[in-house]
């Protein structure tokens, strides 16, 4: 087995065990299992960062290139079509905002956050109706990274009430994603998904 192949596996076999994990937990820990679905979609893309390269840049890449080998359009249905509730919900939600975040932080009472958001969901929006399936992932997934945040560096109470809605939104939607993306890779064995960040070394 070439060196391609084996880290070809090792990211499914990866991306798998937390996908397991994720549907293990989905009824009884919510915040365990939207945690444990961003950790498997992490395993399946991860790579080695590029010159200049963001992680939201890294995960459009990713994104374009499963788009390119979805000959089905599985991926465009899921968000314009099966979840357009839960799309919509998270567009609308100011929770999942960073910039809402960041003017708390910064004791900003000016109103520059809402006219982003407004702007933001303008945006979101004209993605949908264009169906522009990588822009309408770009915003939902930007939008979920806030989420993870939240969990990841203890900004929510676990089990909180206060993020229940966007968390189930989340979930729902990241529960049919990361099947697909699996899926798909599956599929696809001689695209280049590229290296792993992290070998096994023994």
């Amino acid at each position: 087995m070439d060196r391609a192949q084996e880290n070809f596996r090792i990211r499914l076999h990866r991306a798998r065990s937390w996908l397991k994990q994720a549907e293990a937990v989905r009824d009884s820990d919510p915040d365990g299992c939207f945690i444990f679905l961003w950790i498997a979609l992490n395993a399946a893309y991860a790579r080695e960062f590029g010159e200049g390269e963001s992680e939201r840049k890294r995960m459009l890449a990713f994104i374009n290139s499963l788009l390119q080998v979805d000959t089905g359009r599985s991926l465009h249905a899921l968000v314009m079509q099966r979840f357009t509730g839960p799309v919509r919900c998270l567009i609308d939600n100011k929770f999942v905002f960073q910039p809402f975040w960041q003017a708390l932080r910064d004791y900003d009472a000016s109103n520059k956050w809402e006219q982003q958001f407004a702007a933001a969901k303008k945006h979101a929006m004209d993605a949908v109706m264009a169906g522009d399936t990588a822009k309408v992932y770009d915003i939902v997934l930007s939008r979920l990274y806030v989420l993870r945040n939240q969990l990841v560096h203890g900004g929510a109470t676990c089990g909180s009430r206060l993020n229940r809605q966007q968390l189930a939104d989340a979930n729902n939607l990241m529960l049919e994603l990361v099947p697909r993306v699996i899926s798909l890779m599956e599929e696809n064995p001689e695209h280049d998904w590229g290296e792993i960040m992290y070998p096994v070394v023994g």
